[in-house]
């Protein structure tokens, strides 16, 4: 029978994969919601393209993921592998439903320490039966991810000619590959041993950290299936209520015992809560395991939620964000990149001076642009390529040559005897002229 942690866990696990699976085709105006295209070279972000020259936000999203790591471990501990990660939903998908509900490979969802017998040959073909069953959703999620990075149209325009598209098809098989390796065979024992995140949230944990908490004055001594004293209780007057019916610890998909107190495999899954609120449901008492802070259980108050530490976490990602919001706002819509020739000047027979430059045009619009471009400190150097306005189409690119002249009358009349004279340079869109930036170089004369 479901509880009330693990029908709010599955319920989380279904609308976070929902979402995940929904977010690559949400788009805003053409665009993604989140897409780190590498063929691209683009970022997109809630509808909003940036180039690769344009990732300077980048940064300021890892703090911001980092920074959220740790506000949420040590405001809930481990809540994020119990509740969030893809590793404990697979799981759960894979050993909960496939191996128990529909195979019938387990006898029972609450006993995750008992493994199957693989001496009787029926519960073998189950288990390649299964493996094969969670191979389709390895490769589905393995899709799903890549449109984190290749737009789903793309994807499956590609996977039409597989082998034109190798790198394509060998990272979505690898992928699959690892997801299913990990889910079906190392299990838990990822989670245990390899997951970097258990070994950083000891350092974060605190007396008001939300975690499981068994109530040792509640519950007395600890003592192992065969009877041998596990943990003596904290008081000699305790009331002695657990049973050591070892329902908590046999229901553990980490293979611990709670009642020894908060250990690095523990995930946060509450599983243990709800297999004791259920024997001690029986007796008319609470469970003895409780999703609360050691300092809200010892003291019998409320947890803490708002402290320095957390409060902390909170400002410094709001002043993240702040900036990063701040600095997408200064979106340029045109990139130009400019180069001078390797050719320093070239003198004309009418005594001109003739500089040339390569300039790369960028659209980093959803639509077509027209640009031209004038000098706003030197009004004396003249255009002489290109007289045409500049067509950019929607994502595109274009190169142009461009020449500037500055004529003999105006060298005579220029007092300026510096030999390179600093350009500003305005780029704007013919369209709407309100769109424009300002670019630097120089004019280099005899």
């Amino acid at each position: 029978m479901f509880t009330y942690y693990r029908i709010r866990r599955y319920t989380l696990y279904l609308l976070i994969s929902l979402f995940l699976i929904a977010i690559p085709f949400i788009q805003i105006d053409g665009n993604q919601i989140f897409l780190l295209s590498f063929d691209h070279r683009q970022l997109h972000l809630l509808g909003i393209v940036f180039n690769v020259q344009e990732l300077y936000l980048m940064p300021f999203l890892l703090m911001m993921l980092f920074i959220g790591i740790f506000f949420m471990t040590t405001l809930g501990g481990r809540v994020w592998c119990g509740w969030s990660c893809p590793q404990t939903i697979f799981r759960v998908i894979y050993r909960d439903l496939i191996e128990t509900k529909i195979l019938g490979l387990r006898k029972k969802i609450s006993d995750k320490q008992k493994k199957p017998d693989y001496h009787i040959k029926i519960n073998i073909v189950k288990k390649i039966i299964g493996v094969l069953l969670f191979s389709c959703i390895a490769l589905c999620a393995a899709g799903v991810f890549l449109f984190y990075f290749i737009p789903p149209k793309e994807f499956f325009l590609y996977l039409q000619n597989p082998m034109e598209h190798k790198v394509l098809l060998g990272f979505w098989l690898c992928i699959a590959i690892f997801l299913i390796f990990d889910i079906t065979f190392m299990a838990e024992n990822f989670c245990i041993y390899m997951c970097p995140y258990a070994r950083v949230q000891s350092v974060l944990y605190d007396n008001n950290t939300i975690m499981a908490i068994y109530d040792n004055n509640r519950g007395g001594a600890v003592y192992s299936k065969e009877g041998n004293l596990l943990l003596a209780p904290k008081k000699q007057d305790s009331n002695n209520e657990c049973i050591n019916c070892h329902q908590c610890v046999k229901v553990c998909p980490t293979h611990i015992d709670i009642r020894k107190g908060m250990q690095l495999e523990c995930i946060n899954c509450l599983e243990c809560v709800d297999a004791c609120g259920d024997v001690m449901k029986k007796f008319q008492k609470p469970s003895l395991i409780q999703w609360s802070s050691p300092n809200a259980v010892q003291t019998k108050s409320k947890v803490k939620y708002f402290r320095g530490a957390t409060i902390g976490y909170v400002i410094v990602l709001c002043i993240v964000m702040g900036i990063m919001i701040f600095m997408g706002s200064k979106k340029e819509s045109i990139l130009v990149n400019i180069d001078r020739n390797t050719q320093l000047y070239e003198i004309r027979k009418n005594g001109a001076i003739d500089n040339f430059y390569i300039f790369l045009f960028e659209n980093t619009d959803n639509k077509p642009h027209t640009y031209k471009f004038e000098i706003l400190n030197h009004p004396g150097l003249e255009i002489l390529k290109p007289k045409e306005a500049i067509k950019v189409d929607a994502g595109g690119k274009i190169k142009q040559v461009v020449i500037l002249r500055k004529k003999q009358e105006e060298m005579q009349k220029s007092k300026d005897s510096q030999t390179t004279i600093p350009l500003q340079i305005k780029i704007y869109d013919l369209d709407d002229p309100k769109i424009f930036i300002l670019r630097k170089t120089i004019f280099v004369t005899p």
